[in-house]
Protein backbone atom coordinates (compact mmCIF):
# COMPACT_ATOMS: atom_id res chain seq x y z
CA UNK A 1 0.00 0.00 0.00
CA UNK A 2 1.23 3.51 -0.80
CA UNK A 3 0.76 5.87 2.12
CA UNK A 4 0.96 9.60 1.54
CA UNK A 5 4.39 11.05 2.21
CA UNK A 6 5.81 14.45 3.13
CA UNK A 7 9.30 15.52 2.17
CA UNK A 8 11.31 17.71 4.52
CA UNK A 9 14.57 19.36 3.51
CA UNK A 10 15.35 22.35 5.68
CA UNK A 11 19.12 22.21 5.08
CA UNK A 12 19.30 21.36 1.39
CA UNK A 13 21.07 18.06 2.15
CA UNK A 14 18.45 15.90 0.43
CA UNK A 15 16.25 15.84 3.49
CA UNK A 16 13.98 13.01 4.56
CA UNK A 17 10.71 11.60 3.25
CA UNK A 18 8.24 10.71 5.97
CA UNK A 19 5.10 8.63 5.62
CA UNK A 20 2.22 10.66 7.07
CA UNK A 21 1.50 7.61 9.21
CA UNK A 22 4.61 6.71 11.18
CA UNK A 23 5.11 4.23 13.99
CA UNK A 24 6.01 5.09 17.58
CA UNK A 25 7.60 2.04 19.17
CA UNK A 26 7.17 2.73 22.90
CA UNK A 27 4.42 0.06 23.09
CA UNK A 28 6.89 -2.48 21.67
CA UNK A 29 8.96 -1.96 24.82
CA UNK A 30 6.20 -3.75 26.78
CA UNK A 31 4.55 -0.50 27.80
CA UNK A 32 1.81 -1.26 30.37
CA UNK A 33 1.72 -4.93 29.36
CA UNK A 34 3.97 -7.68 28.05
CA UNK A 35 3.90 -8.81 24.44
CA UNK A 36 6.12 -11.50 22.98
CA UNK A 37 8.92 -10.98 20.48
CA UNK A 38 6.81 -12.71 17.84
CA UNK A 39 3.84 -10.43 18.56
CA UNK A 40 6.10 -7.38 18.24
CA UNK A 41 7.43 -8.64 14.93
CA UNK A 42 3.90 -9.25 13.65
CA UNK A 43 2.94 -5.66 14.51
CA UNK A 44 6.00 -4.21 12.78
CA UNK A 45 5.55 -6.45 9.74
CA UNK A 46 1.93 -5.40 9.36
CA UNK A 47 2.90 -1.74 9.61
CA UNK A 48 5.52 -2.27 6.89
CA UNK A 49 3.06 -4.14 4.67
CA UNK A 50 0.61 -1.23 5.02
CA UNK A 51 3.27 1.19 3.82
CA UNK A 52 4.68 2.69 7.04
CA UNK A 53 8.29 3.79 6.50
CA UNK A 54 9.02 6.00 9.49
CA UNK A 55 9.88 4.39 12.83
CA UNK A 56 10.70 6.22 16.06
CA UNK A 57 12.29 4.61 19.10
CA UNK A 58 14.33 5.47 22.19
CA UNK A 59 16.60 3.78 24.75
CA UNK A 60 13.91 4.43 27.39
CA UNK A 61 11.26 2.34 25.63
CA UNK A 62 11.47 -0.97 27.42
CA UNK A 63 14.93 0.00 28.72
CA UNK A 64 16.45 -1.03 25.41
CA UNK A 65 13.85 -3.63 24.41
CA UNK A 66 12.17 -1.50 21.72
CA UNK A 67 15.48 -0.89 19.96
CA UNK A 68 16.48 -4.56 20.08
CA UNK A 69 13.10 -5.64 18.71
CA UNK A 70 13.56 -3.19 15.83
CA UNK A 71 16.96 -4.79 15.22
CA UNK A 72 15.36 -8.12 14.36
CA UNK A 73 12.70 -6.50 12.21
CA UNK A 74 14.93 -4.12 10.23
CA UNK A 75 17.73 -6.61 9.59
CA UNK A 76 16.54 -7.56 6.10
CA UNK A 77 15.14 -4.14 5.13
CA UNK A 78 17.14 -1.96 2.70
CA UNK A 79 18.46 0.91 4.83
CA UNK A 80 17.43 3.59 2.34
CA UNK A 81 13.82 2.40 2.36
CA UNK A 82 12.87 3.84 5.75
CA UNK A 83 13.45 6.76 8.12
CA UNK A 84 14.63 5.92 11.63
CA UNK A 85 14.86 8.15 14.69
CA UNK A 86 16.03 7.44 18.21
CA UNK A 87 16.84 9.61 21.21
CA UNK A 88 19.64 10.82 23.42
CA UNK A 89 19.64 12.10 26.98
CA UNK A 90 19.34 8.82 28.89
CA UNK A 91 22.09 6.27 29.26
CA UNK A 92 21.15 2.82 30.53
CA UNK A 93 23.21 1.47 33.42
CA UNK A 94 23.03 -2.15 34.53
CA UNK A 95 21.50 -2.61 37.95
CA UNK A 96 23.69 -3.66 40.84
CA UNK A 97 22.74 -6.70 42.89
CA UNK A 98 19.66 -5.98 44.97
CA UNK A 99 18.94 -2.72 43.14
CA UNK A 100 15.51 -2.28 41.58
CA UNK A 101 15.38 -1.37 37.92
CA UNK A 102 13.65 1.75 36.63
CA UNK A 103 10.13 2.07 35.20
CA UNK A 104 8.53 -0.64 37.33
CA UNK A 105 4.78 -0.57 36.69
CA UNK A 106 5.29 1.12 33.31
CA UNK A 107 7.43 -1.29 31.29
CA UNK A 108 7.07 -5.00 31.98
CA UNK A 109 9.51 -7.91 31.51
CA UNK A 110 12.37 -5.68 30.38
CA UNK A 111 16.14 -5.64 31.02
CA UNK A 112 17.32 -4.69 34.53
CA UNK A 113 18.56 -1.16 33.88
CA UNK A 114 18.70 2.22 35.59
CA UNK A 115 18.34 5.35 33.48
CA UNK A 116 20.93 8.10 33.85
CA UNK A 117 20.13 11.52 32.39
CA UNK A 118 23.09 12.77 30.38
CA UNK A 119 22.81 15.61 27.86
CA UNK A 120 26.57 16.25 27.67
CA UNK A 121 28.74 15.98 24.55
CA UNK A 122 30.12 12.61 25.62
CA UNK A 123 26.66 11.47 26.71
CA UNK A 124 25.28 12.07 23.20
CA UNK A 125 28.15 10.19 21.55
CA UNK A 126 27.88 7.25 23.92
CA UNK A 127 24.09 7.12 23.58
CA UNK A 128 24.30 7.01 19.79
CA UNK A 129 26.93 4.27 19.91
CA UNK A 130 24.82 2.14 22.24
CA UNK A 131 21.67 2.70 20.17
CA UNK A 132 23.41 1.70 16.94
CA UNK A 133 24.52 -1.51 18.65
CA UNK A 134 21.02 -2.31 19.96
CA UNK A 135 19.39 -1.42 16.63
CA UNK A 136 21.95 -3.29 14.53
CA UNK A 137 22.05 -0.53 11.89
CA UNK A 138 24.91 1.57 10.56
CA UNK A 139 23.11 4.88 11.02
CA UNK A 140 20.02 6.62 12.29
CA UNK A 141 18.51 9.55 10.44
CA UNK A 142 17.36 11.69 13.38
CA UNK A 143 18.46 12.11 16.99
CA UNK A 144 16.03 13.68 19.45
CA UNK A 145 17.00 14.99 22.87
CA UNK A 146 14.48 13.10 25.00
CA UNK A 147 12.05 14.43 27.61
CA UNK A 148 13.41 17.92 28.19
CA UNK A 149 10.21 19.07 29.87
CA UNK A 150 8.75 19.83 33.29
CA UNK A 151 6.61 16.70 33.05
CA UNK A 152 9.76 14.56 33.43
CA UNK A 153 12.04 16.79 35.51
CA UNK A 154 9.49 18.04 37.99
CA UNK A 155 10.16 21.78 38.01
CA UNK A 156 11.26 24.61 35.76
CA UNK A 157 14.46 24.92 37.80
CA UNK A 158 15.40 21.28 37.28
CA UNK A 159 14.53 21.53 33.58
CA UNK A 160 16.67 24.64 33.19
CA UNK A 161 19.69 22.69 34.47
CA UNK A 162 19.17 19.99 31.83
CA UNK A 163 18.55 22.51 29.04
CA UNK A 164 21.82 24.25 29.92
CA UNK A 165 23.62 20.91 29.94
CA UNK A 166 22.28 20.21 26.47
CA UNK A 167 23.19 23.60 25.00
CA UNK A 168 26.66 23.59 26.63
CA UNK A 169 27.54 20.08 25.49
CA UNK A 170 25.10 17.77 23.75
CA UNK A 171 24.03 20.41 21.27
CA UNK A 172 27.60 20.70 20.02
CA UNK A 173 27.75 16.93 19.55
CA UNK A 174 24.48 16.95 17.60
CA UNK A 175 25.72 19.80 15.40
CA UNK A 176 28.96 17.93 14.72
CA UNK A 177 27.14 14.70 13.85
CA UNK A 178 24.87 16.57 11.45
CA UNK A 179 27.73 18.56 9.89
CA UNK A 180 29.65 15.32 9.27
CA UNK A 181 26.60 13.68 7.68
CA UNK A 182 26.40 11.00 10.39
CA UNK A 183 22.78 12.04 10.97
CA UNK A 184 20.47 14.01 8.69
CA UNK A 185 18.74 16.01 11.42
CA UNK A 186 18.34 16.55 15.15
CA UNK A 187 15.85 18.03 17.55
CA UNK A 188 13.97 17.07 20.69
CA UNK A 189 11.18 14.72 21.65
CA UNK A 190 9.11 16.26 24.45
CA UNK A 191 5.68 16.44 26.07
CA UNK A 192 5.46 20.27 26.14
CA UNK A 193 5.75 22.89 23.41
CA UNK A 194 7.40 25.56 25.58
CA UNK A 195 10.85 23.87 25.72
CA UNK A 196 10.65 23.45 21.92
CA UNK A 197 10.24 27.19 21.55
CA UNK A 198 13.08 27.83 24.02
CA UNK A 199 15.43 25.60 22.03
CA UNK A 200 14.32 27.03 18.68
CA UNK A 201 15.13 30.54 19.89
CA UNK A 202 18.64 29.47 20.95
CA UNK A 203 19.82 26.87 18.46
CA UNK A 204 19.66 25.47 14.95
CA UNK A 205 17.19 22.63 15.50
CA UNK A 206 15.60 20.71 12.62
CA UNK A 207 12.68 18.67 13.92
CA UNK A 208 10.65 18.33 17.07
CA UNK A 209 8.62 15.33 18.17
CA UNK A 210 5.78 16.89 20.13
CA UNK A 211 3.68 14.42 22.11
CA UNK A 212 0.09 15.31 22.94
CA UNK A 213 0.38 19.08 22.66
CA UNK A 214 -1.06 19.72 19.22
CA UNK A 215 -4.19 17.66 18.95
CA UNK A 216 -7.92 17.92 18.42
CA UNK A 217 -8.06 18.58 22.15
CA UNK A 218 -5.16 21.03 22.53
CA UNK A 219 -3.95 23.79 20.21
CA UNK A 220 -2.12 26.19 22.54
CA UNK A 221 1.10 25.60 20.55
CA UNK A 222 -0.41 27.84 17.86
CA UNK A 223 0.18 30.82 20.15
CA UNK A 224 3.84 31.17 19.26
CA UNK A 225 5.78 27.93 18.79
CA UNK A 226 4.18 26.49 15.66
CA UNK A 227 4.34 29.81 13.74
CA UNK A 228 8.02 30.07 14.72
CA UNK A 229 8.67 26.50 13.58
CA UNK A 230 7.02 27.23 10.25
CA UNK A 231 9.13 30.35 9.83
CA UNK A 232 12.35 28.41 10.51
CA UNK A 233 11.48 25.45 8.29
CA UNK A 234 11.37 23.14 11.30
CA UNK A 235 9.41 19.93 10.85
CA UNK A 236 7.00 18.69 13.51
CA UNK A 237 6.28 15.03 14.23
CA UNK A 238 3.13 14.51 16.26
CA UNK A 239 3.20 11.86 18.96
CA UNK A 240 0.25 11.08 21.17
CA UNK A 241 -2.37 12.25 18.64
CA UNK A 242 -5.08 10.70 20.80
CA UNK A 243 -3.85 12.38 24.03
CA UNK A 244 -2.95 9.01 25.60
CA UNK A 245 -6.16 7.42 24.37
CA UNK A 246 -9.18 9.56 25.26
CA UNK A 247 -9.61 10.78 21.66
CA UNK A 248 -9.65 7.17 20.49
CA UNK A 249 -11.76 5.55 23.19
CA UNK A 250 -14.10 8.47 23.77
CA UNK A 251 -15.09 9.80 27.20
CA UNK A 252 -15.70 6.45 28.81
CA UNK A 253 -14.87 5.78 32.48
CA UNK A 254 -11.17 5.04 32.88
CA UNK A 255 -10.17 6.78 29.65
CA UNK A 256 -6.59 8.01 29.72
CA UNK A 257 -5.38 11.57 29.15
CA UNK A 258 -1.73 12.54 29.41
CA UNK A 259 -0.78 9.10 30.80
CA UNK A 260 -3.30 9.29 33.66
CA UNK A 261 -7.07 8.77 34.05
CA UNK A 262 -8.79 11.70 32.34
CA UNK A 263 -10.22 14.38 34.65
CA UNK A 264 -13.89 15.27 34.34
CA UNK A 265 -13.37 18.53 32.43
CA UNK A 266 -11.42 16.64 29.75
CA UNK A 267 -14.10 13.95 29.53
CA UNK A 268 -16.72 16.69 29.12
CA UNK A 269 -14.80 18.39 26.32
CA UNK A 270 -14.18 15.10 24.52
CA UNK A 271 -17.89 14.29 24.77
CA UNK A 272 -18.71 17.57 23.02
CA UNK A 273 -16.13 16.89 20.29
CA UNK A 274 -17.49 13.37 19.83
CA UNK A 275 -21.03 14.69 19.49
CA UNK A 276 -19.99 16.96 16.61
CA UNK A 277 -18.14 14.08 14.95
CA UNK A 278 -21.20 11.86 15.29
CA UNK A 279 -23.37 14.46 13.58
CA UNK A 280 -21.03 14.32 10.60
CA UNK A 281 -20.80 10.51 10.73
CA UNK A 282 -17.05 10.75 11.33
CA UNK A 283 -15.21 8.63 13.87
CA UNK A 284 -13.55 10.92 16.40
CA UNK A 285 -10.35 8.89 16.19
CA UNK A 286 -10.16 9.63 12.44
CA UNK A 287 -10.58 13.34 13.01
CA UNK A 288 -8.01 13.23 15.81
CA UNK A 289 -5.42 11.59 13.58
CA UNK A 290 -5.92 13.90 10.65
CA UNK A 291 -6.30 17.21 12.49
CA UNK A 292 -2.55 17.85 13.07
CA UNK A 293 -1.70 16.94 9.47
CA UNK A 294 -3.46 20.12 8.39
CA UNK A 295 -0.64 22.19 9.84
CA UNK A 296 2.04 22.90 7.20
CA UNK A 297 4.91 22.21 9.62
CA UNK A 298 3.73 18.68 10.46
CA UNK A 299 5.53 15.89 8.57
CA UNK A 300 4.21 12.76 10.28
CA UNK A 301 1.86 11.48 12.98
CA UNK A 302 3.13 8.49 14.96
CA UNK A 303 0.61 6.57 17.04
CA UNK A 304 1.90 3.30 18.45
CA UNK A 305 0.31 -0.10 18.77
CA UNK A 306 0.81 -3.43 20.50
CA UNK A 307 -1.48 -5.40 18.24
CA UNK A 308 -1.99 -5.84 14.51
CA UNK A 309 -5.55 -4.53 14.87
CA UNK A 310 -4.20 -1.25 16.27
CA UNK A 311 -1.91 -0.81 13.28
CA UNK A 312 -4.84 -1.42 10.94
CA UNK A 313 -6.98 1.01 12.93
CA UNK A 314 -4.29 3.68 12.59
CA UNK A 315 -4.23 3.13 8.84
CA UNK A 316 -8.02 3.50 8.69
CA UNK A 317 -7.71 6.80 10.59
CA UNK A 318 -4.94 8.00 8.28
CA UNK A 319 -6.94 7.34 5.12
CA UNK A 320 -10.47 8.34 6.24
CA UNK A 321 -12.29 11.17 4.47
CA UNK A 322 -13.09 14.13 6.70
CA UNK A 323 -15.69 16.66 5.48
CA UNK A 324 -14.49 20.28 5.84
CA UNK A 325 -17.81 21.11 7.53
CA UNK A 326 -16.69 19.07 10.55
CA UNK A 327 -13.80 21.45 11.24
CA UNK A 328 -16.08 24.45 10.69
CA UNK A 329 -18.59 23.16 13.23
CA UNK A 330 -15.90 22.38 15.79
CA UNK A 331 -14.66 25.94 15.46
CA UNK A 332 -18.13 27.47 15.63
CA UNK A 333 -18.82 25.58 18.87
CA UNK A 334 -15.56 26.76 20.41
CA UNK A 335 -14.00 23.30 20.39
CA UNK A 336 -11.12 24.26 18.08
CA UNK A 337 -9.11 27.45 17.82
CA UNK A 338 -10.25 29.68 14.98
CA UNK A 339 -6.66 29.93 13.71
CA UNK A 340 -6.21 26.15 13.49
CA UNK A 341 -5.24 25.25 9.92
CA UNK A 342 -7.62 22.71 8.41
CA UNK A 343 -7.70 20.78 5.16
CA UNK A 344 -10.12 22.03 2.55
Amino acid sequence: MQLKTRHWDRLGNGGLTFTELGFGTAPLGNLYKTISDDEAQAVLSRAWDLGVRYFDTAPLYGLGLSETRLNRFLRDKPRDDYVLSTKIGRLLRTCQQGEERDCIGKFFDVPARKEVYDFTYDGVMRSLEFSLERLGVDRVDILFAHDLDIFNHGSQEALDVKLKELMDGGYKALMSLRDQGVIKAFGAGVNEWQPCQWMTERGDFDLFLLAGRYTLLEQEALESFLPLARERGIGIIIGGPYNSGVLATGPKPGAFYNYDPAPQHILDQVARIEAVCNRHKVRMVDAAFQFPLSHPAVVSVIPGGQGVWEVEANLAAATAKIPPTLWADLKSEGLMREDSPVMA
